[in-house]
């Protein structure tokens, strides 16, 4: 298998390059020749051209199940405030929700503020120190 054939595992294609393989298979050349000369596994190959042979078109369709509850739209406002008041609490982010018209339980706020790499944790508590305490610090080692 080549590098780019690896490369592609997950990856959505092109509708250019769908229409591609389409065309060529159309002319009359082989799963095994498109594969060849666009570089593309031979399964996809066969499956954008069974695809095509069923609904007529390469287009993507829409995907099933359920839609994301807070909508992008929601997920980054969220995000804007807390980045703006890091102190805020869930109690208060579903407040502003319910304000924006989408209401959400505070379970599902945090998995969208979670899903955006924020998370509630407490800084760690350091020492004042002042002057006297680093001198004294820097000469316990002494003693």
């Amino acid at each position: 298998m080549s590098e780019q054939m690896r490369i592609m595992r997950s990856k959505e294609l092109p509708k250019e390059r769908r229409d591609r393989i389409v065309a060529r298979h159309r002319s009359g050349q082989g799963y095994k020749r498109i594969s060849a000369v666009l570089k593309v596994p031979k399964s996809t190959v066969a499956s954008i051209i069974l695809k095509w042979k069923k609904f007529g078109t390469t287009r993507t369709f829409p995907r099933p199940g359920r839609p994301a509850k807070p909508s992008n739209h929601e997920r980054r406002a969220l995000v804007r405030e807390v980045k703006k008041n890091p102190k805020i609490t869930v109690a208060e982010l579903q407040r502003c929700s319910r304000e924006m018209g989408e209401s959400s339980t505070k379970s599902t706020i945090t998995a969208a503020l979670h899903q955006s790499g924020l998370y509630g944790r407490v800084a760690r508590r350091k020492p004042h120190l002042n002057a006297r305490h680093m001198k004294a610090r820097i000469e316990f080692p002494r003693l």
